[in-house]
């Protein structure tokens, strides 16, 4: 027996089922796409639309690959002297010994060999520096 001028009052239940299916197919679509983002693309590495990076007040260092192969390095005002792998790498240390915060890039020609670009890497990495940085052109219009 209810009061003629009382409402009744109105439960609110939020029906769960739907949502648990939309999920359940989403994650069946996930796993399936997975496997399919991780494979590679032809991409031609040299041009990129990148935005600059800011320039901090230490200059950084920048050893260039020529298509030979052959070894440059740009530190602060000497501009991209010949060196030897090993060389190289003494510099850079003897860089970052003194500034830590000098950051790192390497310039690499288009025609160079990708694992050339990759052993650089990997060896300044050995060496001590906390990133490296690959340099890239803008896409010519």
């Amino acid at each position: 027996m209810s009061r003629p001028g009382s409402r009744r009052k109105q439960m609110a239940e939020i029906n769960v089922v739907p949502y648990i299916d939309v999920t359940f197919v989403l994650l069946i679509i996930f796993m399936v796409t997975a496997p399919l983002v991780q494979t590679g693309v032809e991409i031609d590495l040299p041009q990129a639309d990148s935005q600059a990076v800011e320039q901090k007040e230490d200059l950084p260092v920048i050893v260039s690959i020529d298509k030979a192969g052959r070894y440059f390095v740009d530190i602060g005002n000497q501009q991209d002297e010949p060196v030897q792998a090993n060389e190289l790498l003494i510099r850079v240390a003897a860089v970052l010994r003194n500034k830590p915060k000098t950051p790192v890039f390497i310039r690499g020609d288009h025609q160079v060999n990708y694992g050339k670009v990759v052993t650089v890497m990997a060896a300044l990495k050995n060496a001590g520096v906390p990133s490296v940085g690959l340099m890239t052109s803008p896409f010519e219009e």
